[in-house]
């Protein structure tokens, strides 16, 4: 008979070379930060981002690099550099002191996985079998790219004709910089959609149970996703969401609209004064196996106030390997 264990994450991004405001004291299974480690993907700022990972109590956590990560990408850093009209840092000690050489901020990464005490792992883009300490092993998809028109900093890809997001169907857990188009993605300066339409469609048909992203500050929030039985011709968020079915855990709309309810309703003003104090949301939802998917955004900086947007705690059931 399949036994489940439950796994408990802790998601981050955008956290721009940031310290959070407050750490988890719980323990946690697995740390999930989903990119921009950086503002300027300086040297100092990889070692702030990896130092506040240091500070999270969690023997794994599994990391992607941002578009502002661009020293990550050897390609797009001698890209920038030339644009800048910059030498190489071989060149100038500025440049190497600030950026480092092609490869130095990887290597971070590099020598916090070989570490007994780190747990921090940089994951390329592709499909991941990681195993956790109480037993079970998640198939993970991690992708850094992100959708420029203009080639803006690392990982850029022209959404015209677009990216393959090679994404296997019995995937557990999904890990992008974008969100996927129609969910937690609306910009609030352009007033559209900024999330990416072939990364929705490939969620969409492996339909894993966790989705987790970043990128667009300002749709921070998470989102149970209940999937249509009948299969659309053409999937997009219109056509392959159950809308009625599907429910918002939280987003600053909804938070915006609770903070201006809390005078009025004790409930509420506890239950936000409890978030407060925790210093994280949390979500531990049901899902249905194979037709919902917990969506989750989990930028952390403000998009109009220097006021960081909280962490998410996420717990989950997973069937335990049979090895």
């Amino acid at each position: 008979m399949q036994s489940y264990a439950r796994v408990r994450f802790f998601i981050i991004s955008d956290t721009h070379g940031e310290d959070l405001a407050h750490y988890p004291i719980e323990p946690i299974d697995v740390v999930i930060h989903c990119g921009d480690l950086t503002q300027d993907s300086e040297l100092s700022e990889y070692k702030q981002a990896i130092k506040l990972l240091n500070n999270i109590n969690a023997p794994l956590k599994l990391v992607i690099g941002g578009n502002h990560d661009f020293t990550l990408d050897n390609t797009l850093y001698r890209q920038k550099l030339t644009e800048a009209s910059l030498p190489l840092p071989q060149q100038d000690n500025t440049v190497k002191t600030t950026y480092g050489n092609f490869g130095e901020a990887k290597a971070f990464f590099d020598a916090e996985s070989t570490s007994d005490n780190s747990g921090i792992v940089l994951l390329d883009e592709g499909t991941h079998d990681i195993e956790v300490a109480n037993g079970v092993r998640l198939k993970i998809y991690a992708s850094s790219f992100v959708p420029s028109e203009e080639n803006h900093y690392g990982y850029p890809y022209d959404p015209h004709p677009g990216h393959i997001w090679d994404i296997p169907p019995d995937v557990d857990i999904v890990i992008t910089h974008p969100p996927p188009k129609g969910v937690l993605d609306y910009n609030n300066n352009t007033k559209r959609r900024a999330g990416c339409e072939m990364l929705f469609s490939a969620v969409a048909k492996a339909q894993p149970r966790l989705h987790c992203f970043g990128h667009v500050h300002e749709a921070w929030g998470a989102k149970i996703v209940t999937w249509r039985q009948e299969k659309p011709n053409y999937i997009t968020h219109m056509t392959a969401i159950d809308g009625e079915k599907s429910e918002v855990i939280q987003s600053l709309a909804k938070l915006k609209g609770e903070r201006a309810e809390a005078n009025e309703d004790e409930q509420i003003r506890k239950k936000l004064g409890e978030i407060e104090a925790r210093g994280y949301c949390y979500a531990a939802p049901e899902l249905r196996k194979g037709g919902q998917t917990l969506f989750v955004n989990a930028s952390i900086e403000g998009a109009e106030t220097e006021t960081q947007q909280l962490p998410w705690m996420v717990e989950l059931d997973f069937p335990r390997s049979q090895t």
